[in-house]
C-alpha cells in the first residue's frame, strides 16, 4: 500500500513540473514542519542560510533521485535545486529540485505563508484632511491594533495619542491634546506608542520632548528621560526597548527599572554605515528570541542584532537608496511575523515590503504604485499593525489616514 501511495506521488510530481514555479521559503520553520495544505509537504532546513530558515517541499520523493551537495561549499551543480538538510535521506546535505517547492504541489497552509492582501484599502481612521478635529489626523506615525480591532495612533502632528474604536467615525483622545508643549499633560510630536491593555496604560516615545512617559488613567510619569526616542518595544522577558537617535543605539531596560542608563544592546558606535553603526534609528521590533531589528533609516536598510551581538546583519535593503526589490528608501515601521517574515515600511517608496532573512531581495506587499491619495496608494507612510485575522494596517502620513487591507482568504 505504502509503494502504491509513493508511486501515485511520484506521478503528481512528474505532472507538475510544468507548471510555473514559485517556491515558499521564510525563516523560523523547524524540519519538516508544517507548511502547507497537503500534509504531504514540509519544511527542509536551508544549508548557508540561518538555522531557522526553511523552504516548504513535497517530502516524500525518493532519496534515490537526491544528490548529495557540492562538500566544498555545500553548492548544487544542477540547476533548479537547493541545498537543504533532510535527515529522512541523508546526514549529508542534498539538493532539493525547485519544481518539488511549487505552490501546486504544496499550497500554502492559511495565515501561515505567503499572505496576500487586497489592494485596495479602506480608511479606518482620520481621511478627513489636515486637522485637529476628532475625525482627523496629521501625520500619523506608530500605530497598535488591539484583539478587538480598535486602532491606537501616535498622531504625530496634533501632540497626541488617540484610540479609534471598531467602525468608529471619530476617535477619542487618551493622552496629549492639550497642545504642544513639555508639561506632564501635553507632548510634542509623539511617534510611537506601546498600550499595556491589562492595567489600561500607555507609554509614549515623547520625541520633541526627549522623554517616554506614561499615562494611566489620565496620570502622567516620566519614565525615561533625556532620551531622543522614536520606536519602542517590549519583549515577553518584561525588558523594555527604545531606539535612542541620539546615539544611534537601542537601548534596554527591564520594566519597571528606569534608574539607570540602560543597557546598549544594538550600535552605540557612533553614526555610520558599519554592521555595528546606525544612520538615523527609527522603529524597532524585538522576536521572542530577543532579536532587535531596527530600521536604519538613512542608511535604507532594516538590521538584525541577535542577542549579546557585537554587531548586526542586513536582513532588508542595504543597497543603496532606491526603489528596486533590493532597496529601501528611508524605511520606518517594522514587524516580524513568528515565521520570520519581516515586514517593513518603505517610506519614500510609498509602500509597504516583505523580506525573509537571507534572501537577497523583498517582494512589494501594498503600495509601490507611486504617491496619491486613491485607495491603492500611500504617501509616505509612516508605521504597521496586524490584526488577528492578519489584516493590514498602515499608517499613510502624507494622508493623513490609517489604511486598512484586508487579507486574501
Amino acid at each position: 500500500m505504502n509503494k502504491i501511495r509513493i508511486h501515485s506521488y511520484i506521478v503528481f510530481i512528474i505532472l507538475s513540473i510544468t507548471v510555473q514555479v514559485k517556491p515558499q521559503i521564510c525563516g523560523k520553520t523547524p524540519q519538516y514542519g508544517e507548511c502547507s495544505t497537503n500534509s504531504a509537504c514540509g519544511y527542509f532546513h536551508m544549508v548557508g542560510a540561518n538555522n531557522d530558515t526553511g523552504i516548504c517541499g513535497f517530502r516524500w520523493l525518493a532519496c534515490s533521485r537526491l544528490l548529495l551537495c557540492n562538500s566544498s561549499d555545500n553548492s548544487c551543480s544542477q540547476s533548479n535545486t537547493n541545498c537543504v538538510q533532510h535527515p529522512q535521506c541523508s546526514n549529508l546535505p542534498v539538493c532539493y529540485p525547485v519544481t518539488m517547492t511549487d505552490q501546486s504541489i504544496c499550497p500554502p497552509t492559511k495565515n501561515k505563508i505567503n499572505l496576500q492582501w487586497k489592494q485596495n484599502a479602506i480608511t479606518v481612521a482620520g481621511g478627513n484632511g489636515h486637522g485637529q478635529q476628532l475625525n482627523q489626523l496629521i501625520g500619523p506615525f506608530g500605530i497598535f491594533t488591539d484583539k478587538n480591532n480598535n486602532i491606537f495612533i501616535a498622531d504625530h502632528g496634533n501632540h497626541r495619542i488617540v484610540e479609534w474604536k471598531y467602525n468608529a467615525k471619530e476617535g477619542q483622545i487618551i493622552a496629549g491634546g492639550n497642545g504642544e508643549g513639555n508639561r506632564m499633560d501635553q507632548l510634542n510630536s509623539p511617534t510611537n506608542m506601546i498600550v499595556d491593555q491589562q492595567n489600561h496604560s500607555i507609554i509614549i516615545a515623547d520625541y520633541l520632548n526627549r522623554r517616554v512617559i506614561q499615562w494611566l488613567n489620565q496620570k502622567q510619569q516620566i519614565l525615561i528621560d533625556n532620551i531622543n526616542c522614536w520606536g519602542l518595544a517590549m519583549d515577553k522577558h518584561g525588558f523594555f526597548y527604545v531606539s535612542d537617535q541620539g546615539k544611534n543605539a537601542v537601548r534596554r531596560w527591564k520594566m519597571g527599572e528606569y534608574n539607570n542608563e540602560g543597557i546598549i544592546v544594538a550600535g552605540g558606535n557612533g553614526i555610520g554605515n558599519q554592521l555595528n553603526q546606525f544612520n538615523v534609528l527609527s522603529f524597532i521590533f524585538v522576536d521572542e528570541d530577543q532579536s532587535v531589528y531596527a530600521s536604519d533609516r538613512n542608511n535604507h536598510r532594516v538590521m538584525k542584532w541577535r542577542k549579546d551581538a557585537k554587531e548586526g546583519t542586513v536582513v532588508a535593503g542595504g543597497n543603496g537608496e532606491g526603489d528596486n526589490l533590493n532597496q529601501l528608501s528611508r524605511p520606518h515601521g517594522v514587524v516580524v511575523d513568528d515565521l520570520g517574515q519581516i515586514y517593513v515600511v518603505d517610506t519614500w517608496n510609498h509602500r509597504v515590503m516583505r523580506w525573509c532573512e537571507g534572501k537577497k531581495e523583498g517582494e512589494i506587499v501594498v503600495g509601490g504604485n507611486g504617491e496619491g491619495s486613491q485607495s491603492n496608494l500611500l504617501y509616505q507612510p509612516r508605521g504597521l499593525s496586524f490584526d488577528d485575522e492578519d489584516n493590514l494596517y498602515v499608517s499613510d502620513y502624507g494622508n493623513h489616514r490609517i489604511q486598512k487591507f484586508e487579507v486574501i482568504l
